[in-house]
């Protein structure tokens, strides 16, 4: 796998065509467009019917409407601002999420963070695809079209086309499709609450009570990992096209408000259903889309299913394009799309496995999948967020990829905060939907939090604690590195970019 990384190359005006960068810098000449245009992935992404089953979950931590509102306006605008401040890279270094991490935890270092984003991107994806299979399922049984196992199976693999596509002929492809879809899904999603509105009781809704301090943190946690550090890992991936002389504030500004606004809307309307509707609300858990139909006119089932499935392949193809780049950030051998197709494989086999094998309730593994993934995932974000705060100059292209670079090879102290960080928080959470994650939560009780059966056991604080006790350290603690690094003078070296050894 070889590519030139800097030096400008002539954009040839021909028609969509597989991309073939892959975690090399973007040249001059091929950096494009405006920040505006990040509104476009960023909503497509985040305008799935899923975003209402949200507010079931929400509710389900036993806290109030007016607490719950409060949690999903700061969980998701505040977490999809840190996606906004990792955007700033991709300007600044016209290169993938994973390559410019590099900057902060070293060329080799930086693997072990490629790992953790290549797993949670992948999971993701495949979560969506199952969710998308499941609701064609559904709704082609409600119309009384089929909905057993071959109904499924050509849904996975219309699905699984779908995403795969995005996720191969990458970036041209994938802003096109999520345009169509943000449009699409925008207008189907207001039929469907215009639709469901007289289901909404606000006094059932006002009756719900309050819940407590650890009740309200544990909803907050979930609703920032389900949002915006589930995407904050590879931020980068579609601000890396704009020319360097972009807008920052711009930058920040369209990702966090592109992001946020669909879930806003979505996500408050789910709680005013579920708190509406207990029954509703139980069956979410199970069936996080089907149980949403339950409340249509059948007339309105197959633009819902529309709705769903684009809304869940908008989030699913963003997913399988950084996927494919954080795989290659790996070290893997191989290209870009070749990657794409590895994890677009893996996600076609989870989705089986979900749709046709396990037989555990929705809500229970993806809390758990969310949480214990997201603790690390905290952890590196608040190293990357303060490395981005600390630095002055653009990031130099050569030694993003040279392990005796200005960057380093296996920096000591980044990876420690990286390790340290994400211990403390596993320390603090609490997973009992599996049997191999209930080793986790091993400090609440020598901190005084109760245990594992305490009142705090399900906030969740470790990813609070990851997220700022490695943006502190990182502060604190490699300033004089950043400053180091940016006083040394450009490397000026033509870099390949090869497989390190």
């Amino acid at each position: 796998m070889t590519a030139p990384v800097a030096g400008p190359t002539a954009v040839e005006p021909v028609g969509l065509r597989v991309e073939t960068h892959g975690i090399d810098v973007i040249g001059d000449a091929e950096r494009k467009g405006v920040p505006r245009q990040l509104f476009w992935p960023w909503f497509a992404a985040n305008v799935s019917v899923l975003g209402i089953s949200y507010g079931a979950w929400v509710l389900g931590f036993g806290i109030s409407f007016a607490q719950a509102t409060v949690v999903v306006v700061v969980g998701v605008v505040f977490s999809f601002l840190l996606c906004g401040i990792v955007a700033l890279a991709g300007k600044r270094g016209s290169a993938p999420t994973m390559t410019l991490s590099r900057a902060a935890l070293g060329v080799r270092g930086n693997r072990a963070a490629s790992v953790l984003s290549w797993l949670l991107t992948v999971g993701w994806e495949t979560v969506l695809t199952a969710l998308a299979t499941l609701a064609t399922a559904t709704v082609l049984g409600e119309l009384g079209w089929g909905g057993g196992t071959t109904t499924k199976l050509v849904a996975l693999v219309v699905v699984a086309a779908l995403i795969i596509a995005g996720g191969v002929v990458g970036f041209d492809l994938i802003m096109r499709m999520q345009t169509v879809i943000t449009v699409v899904t925008g207008v189907l999603t207001v039929g469907y609450i215009l639709l469901t509105l007289d289901h909404i009781d606000l006094d059932a809704v006002t009756a719900q009570p309050a819940g407590a301090t650890p009740a309200f943190l544990g909803a907050l946690v979930f609703t920032m990992t389900g949002f915006g550090l589930g995407w904050v890992n590879m931020a980068a991936d579609y601000s890396r096209y704009l020319p360097r002389h972009t807008s920052s504030a711009g930058v920040v500004g369209w990702t966090t408000f592109g992001a946020s606004v669909a879930p806003l809307v979505l996500v408050v309307f789910g709680l005013l259903l579920a708190g509406s509707d207990p029954d509703l609300s139980a069956a979410i858990s199970a069936d996080p889309i089907g149980a949403l139909t339950t409340i249509l006119p059948t007339w309105f089932l197959v633009p819902f299913a529309i709705v769903a499935v684009l809304g869940l392949v908008g989030g699913a193809v963003l997913d399988i394009y950084s996927s494919g780049l954080a795989l290659v950030s790996t070290g893997l051998p191989v290209t870009r799309p070749v990657a794409a197709g590895i994890d677009g494989l893996i996600m076609a086999l989870g989705t089986v496995y979900i749709v046709f094998i396990s037989d555990d309730a929705f809500f229970f593994t993806f809390q758990g999948f969310l949480i214990t993934l997201g603790v690390p995932i905290a952890a590196w974000a608040g190293i990357m967020i303060a490395d981005i705060a600390l630095r002055r100059a653009d990031y130099d292209e050569g030694d993003l990829f040279r392990p005796q670079g200005r960057y380093g090879d296996v920096p000591v102290v980044p990876l420690a905060i990286l390790v340290l960080a994400t211990a403390i928080g596993w320390g603090l959470v609490t997973n009992t939907y599996a049997g191999w994650l209930q080793w986790q939560g091993y400090l609440l009780d020598a901190v005084g939090l109760g245990g594992r059966e305490g009142e705090w056991a399900y906030a969740n604080l470790g990813v609070l604690v990851a997220l700022v006790l490695a943006f502190v350290a990182t502060l604190v603690l490699r300033r004089g590195a950043v400053r180091h690094q940016e006083s040394l003078p450009a490397s000026h070296v033509e870099v390949v970019v090869t497989d390190l050894p």
